[in-house]
């Protein structure tokens, strides 16, 4: 397969790279609906439990775990933190009169607000300019 440069699929990629070297474990969060042999639909992915709650909240491409280490005050232990990643094609921008992207930001804002972290990215420099720690 040949992936485009600059292409969500290929940023998605190097993405994952730049996020292992920095410890970071990601995965994909495929969502979606497919019908079972009865014909019913089963619903698979992250916050995709009803067609409404889809419309309004559009979880993450790729979700992970960041260990983090607690200061001295949290005696010590180090506790994985909730990642959530949507990717986008290299050079995007934001717009926020397109409600898919809007639905998205409400997942990100949603993940963040319960101490997650949460962006959007379309490229690895969010792992490789220091940034993220």
């Amino acid at each position: 397969e040949v992936v485009a440069t600059g292409s969500e699929s290929r940023q998605q990629s190097l993405v994952r790279l730049a996020a292992a070297k920095a410890g970071v474990w990601l995965t994909r969060n495929n969502v979606g609906v497919l019908l079972d042999a009865n014909g019913r639909p089963v619903r698979f992915g992250l916050a995709n439990e009803s067609p409404a709650q889809n419309k309004v909240t559009k979880s993450g491409d790729l979700i992970g775990i960041d260990p983090v280490l607690i200061k001295p005050y949290h005696v010590g232990k180090v506790i994985g933190q909730f990642v959530s990643i949507e990717m986008k094609y290299e050079g995007w921008k934001f717009n926020p009169k397109d409600t898919h992207e809007a639905a998205q930001l409400n997942w990100c804002n949603f993940v963040l607000a319960k101490g997650g972290r949460a962006m959007f990215a379309n490229g690895p420099d969010i792992f490789t300019n220091g940034a993220w720690k």
